[in-house]
């Protein structure tokens, strides 16, 4: 969804194999380890879940970071962000 060429929300399809979220799951905690994050632990019940079968569903993501951005008028996301990547 789009407002004045803002992007304010997005939609996507939910990952339903448990296979392919548990290969996601390692290969973020090996980021982590290279890059000396703590690692978090895998969350099996979501997982285990998964196994058993979730239906076909999508989500949408609305940013209301980017509502304040429109209502304040800013151009650039830094200026309503708390913590923005570059102070965090």
């Amino acid at each position: 969804l789009y407002f004045k060429g803002t992007e304010l929300a997005n939609g996507f399809h939910e990952l339903q194999d448990a296979a392919e979220q548990r290969k996601r799951f390692e290969h973020d905690n090996r980021l982590r380890r290279t890059f000396r994050f703590e690692e978090k632990p895998l969350d099996e019940r979501f997982l285990a879940s998964l196994e058993a079968g979730l239906p076909d569903c999508a989500g949408v993501a609305m940013g209301i970071d980017r509502i304040l951005m429109l209502k304040h008028g800013y151009t650039h996301i830094e200026q309503v962000l708390a913590f923005p990547v570059n102070r965090a």
